[in-house]
């Protein structure tokens, strides 16, 4: 008898065990699958090689920005806007500003966001598109904070699209090919900004002398 309610509570235990492990197997795995629908949004509209996870601005980071925007007007586009923290920094200067972002999540934030702080569709719009199939041509402000694997691509579009009177602001990874025209912030903070017209001039061809 004994020897039966050590095996009865082994076995309970046993079962127990087996339960909980299962619990939180699904627990971690509905926790990693919400993760990485926040974090890696828009999965399958986008290449792989173009993917980049969603980094948030910091607010010192986004104070740069404004500050390499000051002085300037137009139209502003976001790229890759995420909560929108960028756009509603720069709607008060005067921008019309524009997000492209693929995470629904963070766009739905975002409209929210501008509802409740006032901000006009005129001031600030969000859209959900995959911005690298966007034509930037009507844009004179682009600002991003992306990673550096796309950097060189990001580079290769906007030099084909924007105007020779746009500014390009990217945060934290520089463009790798591009002499910035100034920049604010150190470390992790630090932002860079690249005059168009400046780039050009330093991409045409050397005259030849004979």
């Amino acid at each position: 008898m004994i020897l039966l309610n050590k095996t009865t509570k082994f076995l309970y235990d046993d079962k127990s065990n087996h339960r909980l492990s299962w619990l939180v197997s699904g627990i971690t795995a509905s926790v990693y699958g919400l993760w990485a629908m926040f974090v890696f949004p828009g999965f399958r509209k986008v290449p792989w090689r173009l993917k980049v996870p969603y980094l948030p601005s910091s607010t010192t980071q986004t104070d740069n920005v404004i500050n390499l925007l000051r002085g300037r007007k137009g139209k502003l586009v976001d790229l890759g806007s995420g909560d929108g923290r960028l756009v509603f920094g720069a709607a008060p200067l005067g921008f019309q500003c524009t997000g492209y972002e693929l995470n629904p999540i963070l766009i739905t934030w975002a409209k929210t966001k501008a509802l409740l702080l006032g901000i006009s569709h005129n001031q600030a719009t969000f859209v959900k598109k995959n911005f690298w199939e966007v034509d930037l041509s009507q844009y004179n402000n682009v600002t991003a904070f992306l990673a550096p694997g796309v950097m060189e691509t990001l580079e290769d579009k906007l030099i084909a699209e924007l105007r020779d009177d746009a500014r390009v602001i990217v945060c934290r990874f520089p463009c790798p090919r591009w002499i910035p025209t100034c920049s604010e912030g150190v470390g992790l903070d630090q932002v860079w900004a690249y005059d168009i017209m400046h780039l050009k001039k330093s991409f045409l061809p050397k005259k030849k002398h004979y």
